[in-house]
């Protein structure tokens, strides 16, 4: 029920004022009445229309908005609301009577075809929620409804985006009669656009002359643009962002598809930080050949966008995403997001920074570096001082110090080309001057310097201030870049290192590789020659963190093992770096040295950069045990690596320095650790004389009883395999000490076994000894029994005992990180096979593999092993040409590591145990 009362709002009455001299607004009732009317009228002169207009779309296009106007007319309550439909339906009206005058189905032209359709979906969309609002007056069972007057609006601003079509098509040359047109953009509030001129064609730029490598990447970026997606195309500056762009805006498919609709808008040489919003679109506009005149310019480019298909690339998109203006960080992306939200528009936008415009679904795709030979390529187009034949080795080389960076290429390429330099003379001044030699000229395609500075100058880099300049420096300083998720660790005092790295990624002057931050080459060198290094304090808190992660690592796999495996390089670094720059606290330096070696033996074997350091220690009084310490942990690492010349070096370096400072117990213990790696290795000859010498020497009185009977044990080691004492004697000496009674037994008794002594007689007294070392919790003593029980069942053929002993041995090593229980486990494999039990041996030698990849990998001793013990199961299987494969690979890999003792036994294909 209606109240008698009008309440005062908007399109109500209200009472006037006292002695006002306005005259009374109408009424509600006489405001519909009026409405009524003229929509009845309005209906009447579409319904006319309709009927003389040639175009069936035309047609179609009248009768939905009389439909609408006459439900309008007869259901809906607030017919005052329909005042901007109505005239919009009339103008609508009129335009289409003037612009099919001379029109036909056959010949409608297609800039009227497109516009016609656009409008025809408007108003069916209008015309179905219209028509909604009528069932729901139905299932209410009420006379009239209401449509909220926000509804309406959307509709009136959606009928202004099409009737803006009909203002493109007029200045495009379309017959329609110009007071419609007028008529359309007075009701848009937007009469000042009338008096854009013209719409110039802009040809878009033509492909790179020189696009090396890019081929693939191209194609499959182009199959992205034609399927309809927005690509953004991230990189640090000069890695070809712009050129891909360019060659892609001239793919023959991309041209097919979007014909000269194809648009370069570049924003290259603005000011980050005073682009405005007005500034881009001013840009925009030019870039499509259009001229903005009116109050919205967004509208008239969305207007224009709308007519057709239509590709857009933004060039050096960082310029107005790094904008530090107001206007531009609050309307420049909800702007792209409205172009790209346009049906048949895509966008390609290339950048240094990843803050590309939010609720846009981007395609990101980082541009990496050029690969070798694409890099040698385009060097050599530019450069002919040299053919490529000639110079391609040296070339290589530099071109990798680059990272393959394609500006820095090309920038090298034309400095040697232009001064005339041999590559040797390439070579001495990169050499000399590195980055510098980049700054061939000015602006950021001619001078590494330029686009590095157009980078650091970004608000983004700037807000950062000095920090952002120190986390540079420290990631230039680390080799492997700085580990991410220790960077609040290993920088306390920068508390806000992760947003700094964070920013520094966005702006792509870092990048990430697994969780390194790192920087290509060429920004490196930049870096490193043109700003500040790194700082004291930094400097000191990385050491400290290194350090006392090395102190704390330990033979286990722990989480101190897992930093020294990740952060190797940059330990390394740090570590050299001291050794040749630290005077103060320089022991600290020496023990990290020498625990560090350590680690890497236990956990990461691999060949070190240290070596030159440890060798220019100054040796003094104060230095020459920790520089020994240094050199033994090197040896040992060699020794690993099966680098047998360095180790002997590294060795024969600490008993030098040993002898120098006096200690000969310490010298002593080092030449045997040398002399027993020559025994490992199958020189039996050189171990033995090695020792024999020691014995004759005049430190041999200095060392302890202990000592000198380990000098005995190893001695009597080597003759073990010479044969050249009676079995015996061997081991009889290094009895007379307690610590080694009970391995000198257990050697003893397999020697017995070696010289083919009574194997029931052996059997019993290694039984014997294997409890003794069990009791006396001896693991290495407990293996050596076993072992020897293991070969006397392996060679009684007691199969089923010799895998038992085994199996016993590599539960001894259960839980722990151990290269022995992989050797173990291929012996026992070994047996296995000649069991019978082929594809188990494989499947055990397979997965002892994957259980120890470390070792599998990493330790050249295990590699023989498994290599070795693969092919004398292939030959227990009858595979004779895989056997074949695996010692012809064995036979190799002893080569390299100068091992002579699995070179014999693989000669001849003999499956026996390997100590």
């Amino acid at each position: 029920m209606s109240s008698n009362k009008t309440k005062a709002g908007p399109g109500k009455s209200k009472k006037s004022k006292k002695g006002s001299q306005n005259p009374a607004p109408e009424t509600e009732e006489s405001q519909d009445d009026s409405m009524s009317q003229l929509l009845g009228v309005t209906i009447a002169a579409i319904n006319a229309t309709k009927d003389l207009v040639p175009i069936d779309l035309a047609k179609g296009i009248l009768g939905t908005i009389a439909n609408i106007l006459t439900l309008a007319q007869s259901v809906i309550k607030n017919k005052s609301d329909f005042q901007a439909i109505a005239d919009k339906c009339e103008t609508i009206r009129g335009i289409l009577e003037s612009a099919t005058k001379e029109a036909t189905n056959d010949n409608l032209q297609g800039h009227l075809r497109h516009a016609l359709t656009q409008l025809n979906k408007s108003v069916n969309r209008i015309n179905s929620d219209v028509a909604s609002s009528k069932e729901q007056r139905f299932w209410r069972r009420i006379f009239t409804v209401t449509i909220d007057r926000d509804k309406i609006s959307k509709w009136e601003k959606d009928l202004d985006r099409v009737l803006g079509l009909f203002n493109f098509e007029a200045i495009a040359g379309i017959g329609i009669d110009m007071k419609y047109v007028k008529k359309a953009l007075e009701l848009m509030d937007n009469a000042p656009s009338m008096n854009t001129p013209k719409n110039q064609k802009i040809k878009p730029p033509s492909r790179p002359a020189m696009l090396y490598g890019r081929d693939d990447l191209v194609a499959e970026l182009t199959n992205l643009v034609v399927n309809n997606e927005h690509l953004a195309l991230i990189g640090p500056g000069g890695m070809g962002k712009s050129s891909l762009a360019k060659a892609i805006i001239n793919e023959p498919l991309v041209t097919k598809r979007f014909g000269d609709r194809r648009f370069f808008v570049t924003y290259d040489g603005l000011d980050s930080s005073t682009i405005t919003f007005e500034t881009f679109m001013t840009r925009f506009a030019k870039s499509l050949g259009i001229e903005i005149a009116g109050s919205d310019p967004l509208r008239q480019i969305c207007t224009f966008l709308d007519s057709a298909s239509t590709l857009i690339v933004l060039d050096n998109a960082e310029t107005f995403e790094e904008a530090s203006a107001s206007s531009a960080l609050r309307d420049i992306p909800p702007a792209i997001a409205e172009i790209t939200s346009i049906p048949g528009v895509i966008m390609i936008l290339t950048s240094r920074s990843r803050r590309n415009a939010p609720n846009v679904q981007w395609i990101t795709k980082d541009i990496l570096p050029l690969d070798s030979s694409s890099a040698q390529a385009m060097f050599f187009r530019i450069y002919h001082h040299a053919s490529r034949i000639e110079a391609e080795e040296d070339i290589k080389g530099l071109l990798k110090e680059l990272d393959f960076h394609p500006l820095s290429i090309n920038i090298l390429a034309n400095a040697a080309q232009q001064n005339s330099w041999s590559p040797s003379m390439l070579l001495k001044r990169w050499n000399d001057r590195h980055s510098k030699v980049l700054n061939g000229g000015k602006g950021k395609l001619q001078s590494l310097s330029g686009t590095m500075q157009l980078s650091l100058s970004s608000p983004s880099v700037q807000d950062l201030g000095e920090d952002g300049l120190r986390a540079l420096a420290i990631i230039t300083f680390l080799p492997q870049g700085l580990n991410e998720s220790l960077a609040s660790d290993l920088l306390p005092s920068l508390s806000q290192i992760d947003t700094i790295c964070d920013v520094l990624r966005m702006q792509s002057l870092v990048y990430r590789q697994d969780k390194f931050l790192k920087m290509l080459a060429p920004v490196r060198h930049y870096v490193r020659d043109s700003l500040p290094a790194i700082d004291s304090m930094c400097l000191q808190e990385i050491r400290a963190f290194y350090y006392d992660t090395i102190t704390s690592c330990s033979k286990e796999r722990d989480q101190y093992a897992s930093i020294i495996i990740s952060d190797h390089l940059n330990i390394e670094h740090v570590v050299a770096f001291n050794l040749g720059c630290i005077r103060d606290d320089a022991d600290g330096t020496y023990i990290a040295c020498w625990q560090f070696l350590l680690c890497l033996v236990r956990h990461l074997p691999r060949p070190t950069t240290l070596t030159p350091a440890i060798s220019n220690i100054v040796e003094n009084s104060s230095t020459w045990m920790l520089k020994a310490l240094c050199f033994i942990a090197l040896a040992q690492l060699y020794d690993t690596l099966s680098q047998l010349v360095e180790a002997s070096q590294a060795y024969q370096a600490a008993e030098a320095l040993y002898l120098t400072a006096g200690y000969h117990e310490n010298m002593g213990s080092c030449l045997m650790d040398r002399a027993d790696m020559l025994r490992c290795q199958g020189r039996f000859i050189q171990s033995q004389n090695l020792l024999e010498d020691l014995q004759h020497s005049d430190s041999w009185e200095s060392l302890s009883e202990t000592t000198k009977a380990r000098a005995w044990f190893l001695l009597d080691m080597a003759r073990l395999y010479t044969f050249t004492a009676p079995a015996d004697e061997l081991f009889v000496k290094s009895m007379e000490d307690r610590i080694w009674d009970l391995s000198s037994k257990i050697w003893h008794w397999r020697a017995k076994f070696y010289h083919g002594w009574d194997t029931v007689q052996v059997h019993t007294h290694l039984e014997d000894l294997f409890l003794q070392s069990t009791s006396a919790g001896d693991d290495i003593d407990r293996r050596d029994a076993l072992g020897g029980l293991a070969e006397i069942a392996f060679c009684e053929g007691r199969l089923s005992d010799a895998t038992d002993n085994l199996q016993t041995i590599v539960g001894i090593y259960e839980g722990q990180h151990s290269d022995d229980a992989l050797r173990q486990i291929v012996r026992k494999a070994i047996v296995m096979s000649k069991q019978g039990n082929c594809d188990h041996a494989r499947e055990l030698i397979q997965k002892a593999s994957e259980t120890f990849p470390f070792f599998a990998l990493c330790n050249a001793r295990i590699f023989l092993h498994r290599s070795y013990g693969s092919a004398c199961i292939e030959l227990a299987a009858g595979e004779y040409d895989r056997a074949e494969i695996y010692f012809a690979t064995t036979i190799e890999a002893c080569d390299m590591q100068s091992n002579l003792t699995f070179k014999a036994l693989t000669l001849r294909g003999d499956k026996i145990f390997v100590r």
